[in-house]
């Protein structure tokens, strides 16, 4: 799985910004520009995580979310038996974008640990900037493939048709993914599939976050998931729109040549 099981440390020093220090905010705008990954530290209580988050962005309600917009996630015991409700459970959780069965999904993800796992746990991030390097030297086509309009369907019912790569008229570049029972592929993506896990499986780096610690990524980029754990491990997570410029998605490595340009997700 790449790096998945090695450069845990590495991972987060690359990324890391100490939200302490002076003009933390521009540090952090500038590098998700750059990377659409930051780490941090020092977000002990709720409060430290609502003050962080709302600094940086407008929270976007969510419907396991509580009032001030947070979303406390932990095993519940009951909800991971629900298709599409395997983060409130304590089983490995696959790569995926936040709120990928909605039209527009939030450009924003926050993720701090309040409480760590007894063991397991660890969080699993991929670029979607590697993932579809990767998938441009597939010689099926794998990227042009995954480009097509409408050949996904994320969600039940009130789900939203799509498509997992949409190139921009900039050349940029979004990425959205569920993996779950809540996933349906059109006949022409189903031949690929294998070579977009391999892909993500590739691109994976390993972070274990202790109390206190987590990240912030550009849910329009970068896939998270989660290894399996044991014991009562929880964290805070807000969803939410840039108080700051954000360019759309990414710009491929020189080396991918991007999917014809389609004029919507």
């Amino acid at each position: 799985m790449g790096d998945a099981g090695t450069g845990t440390v590495a991972l987060f020093t690359d990324h890391y910004v100490n939200i302490r220090a002076p003009h933390a905010s521009d540090v952090i705008a500038a590098q998700l520009r750059e990377t659409g990954l930051v780490t941090v530290d020092g977000l002990q209580s709720r409060h430290d995580v609502l003050a962080f988050a709302t600094q940086l962005m407008s929270i976007a309600p969510h419907p396991h979310g509580a009032p001030d917009g947070l979303t406390l996630i932990r095993d519940t015991g009951g909800h991971a038996r629900r298709a599409g409700f395997a983060g409130l459970g304590s089983g490995e959780l696959q790569a995926h974008t936040e709120r990928s069965s909605t039209p527009e999904p939030p450009r924003l993800l926050l993720l701090v640990c309040q409480r760590p796992a007894l063991s397991g746990g660890d969080v699993l991030l991929a670029d979607g900037r590697d993932v579809h390097a990767q998938l441009t030297v597939d010689r099926q086509g794998a990227a042009a493939a995954f480009a097509q309009p409408r050949t996904a369907y994320f969600g039940a019912g009130a789900g939203h048709a799509t498509q997992v790569i949409t190139p921009h008229s900039d050349g940029r570049i979004t990425i959205r993914l569920r993996q779950d029972g809540l996933a349906r592929w059109s006949p022409v993506i189903k031949p690929h599939l294998s070579c977009l896990r391999e892909a993500i499986a590739g691109s994976q780096r390993r972070i274990s976050l202790q109390a206190g610690q987590g990240y912030l990524l550009d849910n329009h980029r970068w896939l998270h998931a989660r290894t399996r754990f044991s014991g009562g491990r929880e964290l805070l997570r807000a969803l939410g729109e840039p108080r700051f410029c954000l360019p759309e998605g990414f710009a491929p490595l020189p080396s991918a040549a991007p999917p014809p340009r389609m004029a919507r997700r």
